[in-house]
C-alpha cells in the first residue's frame, strides 16, 4: 500500500449532463476504488487511476451507449491507467537509482491490468481502511468522506466547519499517511475493528446529513449520499448486529429520512418540519426504525446515535406538529449533551429548549455559544436566534437574522427559504 502519487488530483464525479449516468458514476466511484485499491494497493495512485476512468466514462458513455457491465469497465480502465501511472513512476525510479547506483524499490512494480474484476463490493473495506489507526480522527473522517462518500473538500470543510484550505491539506496528507503506512487491504478484526468503528459511524452520519440537508448547490437533497450512507450502515449493522450504537445509527438515519418525501416542495423549496405534510412521511421507515431502536435501548447505556434515534421516533410519531411531545425531546437533548456537547448539539438543545419553555429561554442558551468560533462562520446560530425572535413577536429583529442567516448558507434552497421567512415579516 505504499508509494509516492505522480500526481495529486482529488476523486469527483464528473458532469456528464446525464442524471441517470452521473448517479450510476457517484455510486460506482467508491465500489472502483474500492476494487482496485483491493487489487493492487497504492491508495493514492489508484484515486489517480480511478479519476481517469470516471472521465473517460463521463467521455465516452453519453455517445458510445453505457457498456453492459458499467462496473467492470471502470474497474478495467482504473487498472489500465494505474499500470500505465506505476510504470511510469517505475521508470523514473530506475533513472534515479542508476544515477546513484542504486536498485530500484520492488514496491512500484507494474500489476497487470486485465484480471477479470471480481463481483464482491469492497466499499466496506475501504471504509475502514480510511479510518485506520495510522491516521488522526479528523483524517480518518475527511478521507472517507472524499473516498466513499465522494463529497468535495469545500462541503467537507462545512461539514467540520474550518477552511477549505485546511482541509485540503488534511485530506493530502491523510492519503500519503495510508500510502506510507503499508497497512493490508482486509477488513480489520477484533480491538482494531472496535476502535474503527466509532470513526467509522460518524463518517456514515456525516456522509447521511450531507445527503439529506447538502451544504451547498441547488439542491437541498442529495438522495444518492443519504442512501449510500444507509447502505453502508445496514452493511455494519449485519456485522455487527449486536452494537447498539450501529443499530441506533442505522434507526436515526431510517426514522431522520421518513421524512424526506415532505421536506421539499414542487419546485425543490426547503419545507420546515412543522410545515411538512406527514401523510407523506415513509411509514415503512419508521417502523423499521422504531424496531430498531427499541432493540437498540434494550441494551441499556443509551450512546449518541440512539439518543438522536429516540428524539425522531418522538417527531416522527406524533401525529401533528402540535402534538409533539418537546418536553420529553428536551430531556433526550440534556441527556444528549452528557455525552456528546458539541456546538450542533448545544444549538439543537437551545431550539429545543426554545419549544419546550418558551423563546427567551432558547435565546439565553444561544448567548452562550455566540463565542463558539466553529459557529461563527456558519447560518444556523442566526437562523435560530431569528425563529427564537419570530416566536416572541420581534418582527423586525427576527428579519435582520432571517436576511444575515441567508448571506452565509451556500445552500440555494436554504438561501431561499431564510429569505421568505424575512420578506414575510417585512409588513
Amino acid at each position: 500500500m505504499s508509494g509516492r502519487s505522480p500526481s495529486r488530483r482529488t476523486l469527483s464525479i464528473p458532469d456528464v449532463h446525464d442524471t441517470i449516468a452521473e448517479d450510476l458514476l457517484r455510486r460506482l466511484a467508491p465500489q472502483v476504488l474500492a476494487a482496485v485499491v483491493r487489487r493492487y494497493g497504492h491508495f493514492d495512485i489508484a484515486e489517480d487511476a480511478v479519476q481517469e476512468a470516471l472521465l473517460a466514462a463521463a467521455t465516452q458513455w453519453p455517445g458510445q451507449g453505457m457498456p453492459e457491465n458499467p462496473r467492470a469497465w471502470l474497474i478495467t480502465v482504473a487498472s489500465r491507467r494505474l499500470t500505465d501511472l506505476l510504470r511510469g513512476e517505475q521508470a523514473r525510479q530506475r533513472r534515479e537509482a542508476a544515477a546513484a547506483r542504486q536498485v530500484p524499490p520492488g514496491q512500484w512494480l507494474a500489476p497487470a491490468a486485465d484480471t477479470p474484476a471480481a463481483d464482491s463490493d469492497d466499499t466496506l473495506v475501504l471504509l475502514f481502511l480510511c479510518c485506520h489507526s495510522a491516521l488522526s480522527p479528523a483524517s480518518q473522517i475527511a478521507l472517507t468522506l472524499r473516498a466513499v462518500g465522494g463529497l468535495s473538500t469545500a462541503q467537507i470543510a462545512r461539514a467540520f466547519l474550518v477552511p477549505e484550505a485546511t482541509m485540503a491539506r488534511r485530506i493530502t496528507r491523510a492519503k500519503q499517511q495510508i500510502a506510507d503506512s503499508g497497512v493490508p487491504f482486509r477488513m480489520p478484526a477484533g480491538a482494531e475493528r472496535e476502535q474503527r468503528l466509532g470513526v467509522v459511524l460518524h463518517v456514515l452520519y456525516l456522509i447521511f446529513t450531507e445527503g439529506y440537508a447538502a451544504t451547498s448547490g441547488p439542491n437541498l437533497l442529495r438522495p444518492d449520499l443519504s442512501g449510500e450512507a444507509i447502505r453502508l450502515a445496514r452493511i455494519v449493522h449485519q456485522l455487527m448486529p449486536g452494537d447498539g450504537e450501529v443499530t441506533g445509527l442505522l434507526a436515526l438515519m431510517l426514522l431522520t429520512d421518513a421524512r424526506r418525501p415532505a421536506r421539499t416542495g414542487p419546485d425543490g423549496e426547503l419545507i420546515p418540519l412543522a410545515e411538512q405534510n406527514r401523510s407523506h412521511w415513509n411509514a415503512d421507515s419508521i417502523t423499521a426504525g422504531v424496531a430498531l431502536l427499541a432493540n437498540a435501548l434494550a441494551g441499556g447505556r443509551p450512546g449518541p446515535y440512539q439518543i438522536q434515534a429516540a428524539i425522531a421516533a418522538l417527531h416522527d410519531e406524533a401525529k401533528t406538529s402540535e402534538a409533539t411531545d418537546w418536553a420529553q425531546i428536551l430531556a433526550l437533548y440534556e441527556l444528549l449533551m452528557q455525552v456528546n456537547d458539541s456546538p450542533a448539539v448545544a444549538l439543537n438543545h437551545a431550539a429545543a429548549t426554545a419549544m419546550a419553555n418558551g423563546p427567551c429561554a432558547g435565546m439565553e442558551l444561544l448567548r452562550r455559544l455566540e463565542t463558539d468560533q466553529r459557529l461563527a462562520a456558519g447560518h444556523r446560530l442566526l437562523a435560530a436566534r431569528a425563529h427564537m425572535l419570530e416566536m416572541a413577536g420581534e418582527r423586525a429583529a427576527a428579519r435582520e437574522c432571517y436576511l444575515r442567516a441567508a448571506e452565509r448558507t451556500a445552500s440555494l434552497p436554504q438561501q431561499r427559504y431564510l429569505n421568505a421567512r424575512a420578506a414575510r415579516l417585512s409588513d
